[in-house]
């Protein structure tokens, strides 16, 4: 680094220092910027910087002319750093650089035309004796004319009378005005005087007025280009007039029809246009004259004289109208709302056209089309109906469009945000975030076309939001809060997840990320790791521009706006209202759920957390709060439950997060604080201390979760039991607030659960400490609880819940209680769970009090009626039976992540209030629980299974198609599907010890395989649970040994339920024994575990994730590093799954051939893996072919293809080629045939032509000729499959015609779906004949393909349908040529074809001879080749 010059160097050192900063290229400290000068423009627009002009000719340089059209945007446009800087060549005309960059210049030029001077009298000028023209002094005019009325400068009165001089000097006399007005006053009103009657309106009159005109209305002459145009057509208008003054009206009448039918319709419609808009002139002058006598005395005296002198002259009607053109009178004095005096100042001329905005508004009136109106909203928010006729006091009526309709629109309000004035951004900020809260809401969905919000969001107003954040007015500021808030924040989605923490597996939740970003090709992230791809991501989102980023993610789009620290600055500084600090606490709390990473950021805010603790959760403030009345100000220094809430979302972060919070921001000195003091002692109103009691135990808890914050449980050990022995008062309490109350105190079993499960950790973990070698990693210190801390909280909750569930059948009182029942279940499960695992216990003591729990307890309470109730509701609340109740909102938008419970849930649904699923699942995991403990106590619940309600629900809910995985209803699915498993769990257990259990087998079977494939992220242990004891378990296939193998070869024996051949292809290998379906089915039967082996051996890929899972689903605390589930984008397993053995090692092998090696060393039991993939698919489509219907046929064959792909020869090995060929057989089943759709696009596959492509070459290299291999070629070849694929294979692929050998008995596709219908497409017609007549097919090699190409050669030769020129000149070459045939056995065939017949050796039928129809046709053309080509035979 250079050194700054010091004092005493000279300038040889200073020269020194130059040369080498400037040999090290360093950027300097300082830049020069050149401002530009404000009276010259831009920068960079200076003469001196101008280009000097090579020619002479005048350039015009517009300096200060913008180029483009400013922006339109709330945003002001970005100035370009380029346009100042203009590039000119030396050689460039000036005049085409005018050109070609001053289009609008041109265009005016372009467009003017001279004005026709031929007829216009030329006047020289009058020859002085003075050298130049004699200048206007005002001195000149006379200074004794008054002119108007008020205060006016000399030199306006002087031009003012100057200008009436001159027009009196043009104007008639008054003398000759008061003439005509009185001698002719029918010119303009013939009933009567100018000021009393109004204008005429019948015909009669009309026509009266039409003859008396003084001048034609149409013909005006000036196209005659004379001196006298005006008085020829003045003469052919009075010749006019006289003919229809001899005329009679009959006559008259007469003309007009004939006229009216000789000429064009549009000519008759522009001359009436130019009557009725000279009419109209008329009618306004009219109106003009006839206004009272006093106004047009306030009128100046030479304009009265001006108006009313020409005006009343026929003749001069259209040359006043020209100069009163813009005078156009809408309304007359008597609108006024106050009327204009003369001794006004600047009030005598009365400019109506200025006032016009004065008058009413026009009534709305409905638009009777189908197009939808410009939608409009009150200041509340609220749509106006476009026909709602509103006051104009409401204040809705201040804008320009559509002024008669109330209300504003969206771009009128994000006009008005952009305001200089402080009240209108404001107002326009507070409407747009009331209307935002009412679209999501829903209140628009049924009334407006398309989304609010995402037509919002498309026009900036997430940036127009963070831009008025920075807004230095506080009150803005809060707008744009509050609007922020309505957009991103729906608090019925915080009430759920709230009301769920107790649940099962609660406090864990998905993360708020948007699941639907743009999924971009990164091939060059094939090979990385999960780590590096997280971080390459992170990487092109901070290059993203902010808006692109919002555009897939609006919380990580606002995270690049670093807003936490623009939220950070208005807590600490601006200190707003305590509304804005809620909504603040809000918005917070949101961008918390989001993601870790975003909680990382919110932590890492400087000053963020440290403010909202010493602000919001402070340890004492004024007891004024808690008064009734107390008008709180300011909620700095106050204790806030969003606050604390807050906390705990960001704990759940993360364990590093939390252990931050603890120690580095104080928070456990809070929750003492909080913890330790009842809600009636804290001074705070009583439901708002209950609620920071409440989030005290969560955060708590929450940090329980990881193991942390146990050292706590010692301290506040008396309070819990304080509150332990109250829970029983909760059933007789009546308060408002007993539901707060119910949630506090599940709350707090929540904790204590988290404590048991890290305190049954406690033995282990310290023995594992004892015995740690060197070697070993770093160890986990056991938490600072231990076992006998936590032994004495069971009974005082098993007390409290034999007191709860004798409630049970008070309907209202239960569901009161329900969320504190379910959470005293849980923590029993855990409890004895942890009970049986520690070495201090004495099992026999366990068992025994498992026993005691059974007959005293969970018996008792089966056998009670609400409980078989509860089991009947399952199906009505069920997410999987019910699908739109998780559907997502209507205003939902893809960026903004949402659980759509906006206006509540309705209560017979998942998360309503009326739900048995959070009891049941928690009685279910206790249940379990207990009979893994004890063995024997497994019979006693075997009641279980057999209610109604439960089979109902199951048998429903598998066979139904699960919703879509979006945020609103994973989070839903999840509870339901960990009752679904432990519902299968029971029944595992009980398969093996319940001898009648078999009744249930199937179907729990089938819950279990739809379970497999529908289970989320998060739930990884479940899924192996289920692989490992449930999918292939055999006593859930029980037709394996009730006689399912042989009721298969028995339905193959009889045909029943299909009309196929069951004959399988044979094979190219040596010897390949036939064997059945029956004995294939128990072979695989038989396999189940080698076969369950090789799938568990296929998923070790998500094994971490399921080390996650497992910690958290086994309670192992110390080992949970978030509360955040992983990102859901789908299933954990893809729905194909039972082809993911087969699908991996084709993936395998196309990655190593793609990177151009070659895979000469397949794994050493593939031969076994295929045929154990091949085995289970066969018993699923044999048991199970419901569990199979998601998938595609098309997707099934395009699978079972990688069996040909994988390897070489490996089709040909005997038990993978008869598990394929009984595959295939059932795949050709009509029903399925039907289904099979080629043209669709199939999950997992790019392109299935470019597949077939890959088995076309792959059969031409090592086919052998084999059949079964060239079953699967044709398969695709069948006529309503797409044209390419048959053209792929007689154009580019002849060769295989000679392999494809497949005989006519072995082909399991009846050959119509081939020929029928006939081929229409022109070019594989005639790759079908070359390879007939060249050879290329035969009978012998293909006889599949050759009945095929004969069948529709010969449907085309003898058609004779109506076609194009090109199509009939075809066909009859194509049979003429056949005709002329030397293969007399192929002309045979062409020409004598009749119909399909498989059991026939060729394969069709005959004709013994050619019907009259076909004979006659070939004759015809046939006789014409002949006739054609005699002259050149004679010679």
């Amino acid at each position: 680094m250079l050194s700054r010059p010091k004092p005493g160097e000279s300038e040889a050192d200073l020269l020194r220092f130059q040369n080498q900063f400037l040999a090290a290229r360093a950027s300097p400290a300082v830049k020069i910027v050149k401002k530009a000068d404000k009276r010259k423009g831009k920068e960079g627009s200076t003469d001196d910087e101008r280009p000097p002009l090579q020619d002479s000719k005048d350039v015009v340089m517009l300096d200060d002319f913008p180029d483009t059209l400013p922006a339109l945007t709330p945003a002001p446009p970005k100035k370009s750093k380029i346009k100042s800087a203009n590039v000119h060549f030396e050689d460039e005309d000036p005049e085409e650089r005018l050109d070609s960059h001053d289009r609008h210049i041109t265009a005016v030029f372009s467009k003017i035309i001279e004005r026709d001077t031929s007829a216009v009298a030329v006047t020289m000028p009058v020859p002085t004796g003075e050298p130049f023209p004699r200048t206007f002094h005002r001195s000149e005019i006379k200074s004794e004319v008054q002119l108007g009325s008020g205060r006016r400068s000399i030199f306006a009165q002087k031009m003012a009378a100057k200008k009436a001089a001159e027009k009196a000097a043009t104007a008639p006399s008054a003398a000759e005005c008061l003439e005509v007005r009185s001698a002719a006053p029918d010119a303009l009103d013939p009933v009567g005087s100018a000021g009393e009657a109004p204008l005429p309106s019948s015909r009669g009159d009309k026509d009266d007025d039409f003859l008396t005109s003084q001048r034609p209305c149409l013909i005006t002459g000036e196209g005659l280009g004379s001196q006298k145009s005006e008085q020829e057509a003045q003469a052919i208008h009075k010749e006019n007039l006289e003919k229809l003054r001899s005329m009679s009206e009959e006559e008259i009448l007469q003309e007009q029809a004939r006229l009216l039918a000789q000429l064009d319709p549009s000519l008759v419609a522009f001359l009436k246009s130019q009557r009725g808009n000279n009419e109209g002139q008329k009618k306004e002058l009219k109106m003009e004259l006839n206004r009272p006598e006093e106004f047009v005395e306030s009128l100046p005296v030479a304009q009265h004289g001006i108006r009313s002198s020409p005006s009343v002259q026929e003749s001069g009607l259209e040359e006043h109208v020209r100069e009163e053109e813009n005078m156009k009178v809408e309304i007359t004095d008597d609108d006024l709302p106050v009327k204009p005096r003369k001794e006004w100042i600047h009030m005598d001329n009365v400019e109506f056209e200025k006032l016009e905005w004065m008058k009413d508004l026009p009534s709305p009136r409905q638009k009777k089309t189908k197009k939808g109106m410009q939608a409009r909203f009150s200041l509340k928010g609220e749509l106006i109906p476009a026909d709602a006729d509103l006051p104009t006091h409401l204040g809705l009526h201040h804008h320009g469009e559509e002024a008669e309709r109330a209300g504003y629109s969206l771009q009128e309000l994000f006009h008005l945000s952009r305001s200089q004035v402080t009240q209108q951004r404001t107002l326009a900020l507070q409407v747009l975030g009331r209307i935002v809260q009412r679209a999501r809401a829903g209140e628009f969905a049924s009334s407006l076309k398309g989304s609010v919000l995402r037509l919002l969001l498309d026009a900036g107003f997430l940036f127009l939001l963070r831009f008025s954040l920075d807004d230095a007015v506080e009150n803005v500021m809060a707008a744009s809060v509050g609007a922020l808030r309505a957009l991103l924040v729906s608090l019925d989605d915080e009430k759920y997840l709230d009301w769920t923490f107790s649940w099962y597996q609660g406090m864990a939740t998905f993360p708020f990320v948007p699941n639907n970003e743009e999924e971009e090709e990164e091939e060059e992230e094939e090979e990385l790791n999960g780590t590096e791809k997280c971080q390459n991501k992170k990487l092109k989102d901070e290059n993203k521009p902010d808006p692109d980023v919002a555009r897939y993610d609006v919380v990580k789009g606002l995270l690049k706006t670093r807003i936490q620290h623009r939220l950070r600055y208005i807590l600490e500084v601006v200190r707003p209202v305590p509304t804005v600090v809620l909504d603040i606490l809000h918005i917070l709390t949101h961008i918390a759920r989001h993601s870790s990473e975003a909680c990382s950021q919110l932590l890492d805010c400087p000053r963020l957390i440290e403010t909202i603790v010493r602000e919001f959760l402070p340890t004492q403030w004024d007891p004024k709060v808690a008064e009734p009345g107390f008008l709180l100000t300011s909620l700095h220094g106050v204790a806030c439950a969003s606050a604390m809430k807050f906390i705990r979302v960001l704990a759940a972060g993360g364990r590093n997060a939390t252990a931050r919070l603890l120690n580095k921001f104080e928070m456990k000195s809070r929750l003492s604080r909080f913890v330790a003091e009842e809600p009636l002692d804290v001074p705070l109103p009583r439901e708002e201390a209950t609620r920071l009691s409440t989030e005290s135990f969560r955060l708590w808890a929450v940090a329980a979760g990881y193991g942390q914050a146990c050292d706590l449980y010692s301290d506040l050990y008396p309070v819990l039991v304080r509150i332990l022995q109250s829970l029983p008062e909760l059933l007789n309490e009546k308060s408002p607030v007993v539901e707060l109350s119910v949630q506090r105190a599940a709350a707090v079993v929540s904790l204590l659960t988290h404590v048991t499960q890290t305190a049954g950790y406690t033995a282990e973990l310290q023995a594992k400490l004892s015995s740690n070698n060197s070697e070993d990693s770093e160890p986990i210190p056991p938490p600072p609880v231990a076992w006998s801390q936590v032994s004495g909280l069971q009974p005082f909750l098993e007390t409290s819940l034999k007191k709860i569930l004798q409630q049970l059948s008070q309907t209202e009182t239960w569901q009161t209680l329900q969320p504190l029942t379910t959470t005293c279940v849980i923590f029993l499960g855990v409890y004895y769970s942890a009970y049986s695992q520690q070495p201090s216990v004495n099992p026999v003591d366990c068992l025994e009090e498992l026993e005691r729990l059974t007959s005293e307890v969970l018996q008792p309470l089966l056998s009670q009626p609400a409980i078989d109730s509860m089991w009947d509701l399952l199906r009505p609340c069920s997410a999987l039976c019910n699908p739109l109740s998780c559907s997502v909102a209507p205003e939902s938008v893809s960026s903004i992540a949402s659980l759509s419970c906006t206006g509540g849930k309705p209560p017979l649904s998942l998360v309503g209030s009326k739900s048995p699923f959070p009891f049941l699942t928690a009685l279910l995991f206790l249940i379990n629980n207990i009979t893994h403990i004890h063995k024997g106590l497994t019979s006693k619940y075997s009641s279980v299974l057999g209610f109604r309600g439960l089979k109902d629900y199951l048998h429903q809910s598998w066979q139904s198609g699960p919703p879509s995985v979006t945020p609103s209803s994973a989070w839903i699915l999840r509870h339901e599907y960990h009752l679904q498993y432990f519902v299968l769990a029971l029944a595992r257990r009980m398969a093996g010890t319940c001898p009648d259990y078999t009744q249930h087998a199937s179907l729990h079977h089938c819950v279990a395989m739809a379970l497999l494939s529908r289970l989320l992220p998060g739930s990884e242990h479940l899924a192996h649970e289920v692989l490992l004891d449930l999918a292939f378990n055999p006593e859930f296939l029980p037709e394996g040994k009730a006689g399912g193998p042989e009721a298969a070869d028995f339905s193959d024996i009889l045909h029943l339920g299909t009309s196929a051949k069951l004959a399988q292809p044979g094979s190219a290998a040596a010897f390949v024994p036939k064997v059945t379906r029956g004995a294939l089915l128990r072979e695989s039967y038989q396999n189940l575990p080698s076969i369950r082996s090789c799938y568990l051996s296929h998923f070790v890929h998500l094994q971490p994730t399921l080390r996650r899972s497992q910690a958290s689903y086994q309670g192992q605390n110390y080992l949970i590093q978030s509360m955040l589930l992983p990102e859901v984008k789908g299933p954990i397993l893809p729905s194909d799954w039972p082809f993911f053995p087969l699908i991996s090692l084709y993936n395998k092998v196309t990655n190593a051939e793609t990177r151009g090696a070659i895979l000469n060393s397949l794994p050493l039991d593939l031969i076994n893996t295929v045929t154990w993939n091949l085995q289970w698919v066969l018993l699923l489509e044999t048991w199970r072919c419901k569990i199979l219907q998601s998938i595609p046929t098309a997707a099934k064959l395009a699978r079972l293809m990688c069996v040909f792909l994988t390897g070489s020869d490996l089709f040909l090995e005997a038990p993978i080629h008869r598990y394929t060929a009984a595959l295939l057989s059932v795949y050709c089943q009509p029903k399925v045939l039907d289904s099979l759709n080629l043209d669709a696009p199939l999950p997992g596959l790019a392109s299935f032509h470019d597949l077939y492509i890959s088995l076309l070459e792959q059969f031409e290299g090592v086919s052998f000729g084999d059949p079964l291999f060239g079953v699967f070629v044709l398969l695709p070849l069948q006529r309503r499959f797409s044209v390419h694929l048959r053209l792929s294979v007689f154009g580019e692929h002849t060769n295989i015609l000679r392999a494809l050998g497949v005989p006519l008995q072995q082909f399991p596709v009846p050959l119509e779906r081939y020929t029928s219908p006939p081929e229409d497409n022109l070019n594989l017609l005639r790759l079908y004949f070359r390879t007939l007549v060249t050879g290329a097919l035969r009978h012998t090699w293909c006889p599949v393909l050759y009945v095929v190409a004969v069948a529709h050669v010969n449907s085309f030769i003898f058609s004779q349908e109506n076609t194009s020129q090109e199509t009939d000149a075809a066909r009859k070459s194509m049979l003429r040529k056949t005709w002329l045939l030397v293969d007399e056995n192929l002309k045979k065939h062409l020409l004598y074809y009749r119909l399909v017949n498989a059991e026939s050796p060729l394969g069709f039928d005959l004709y013994e001879q050619l019907p009259p129809i076909r004979l006659k046709y070939l004759q015809i053309v046939t006789q014409k080749e002949i006739t054609e080509n005699a002259p050149s035979l004679d010679s």
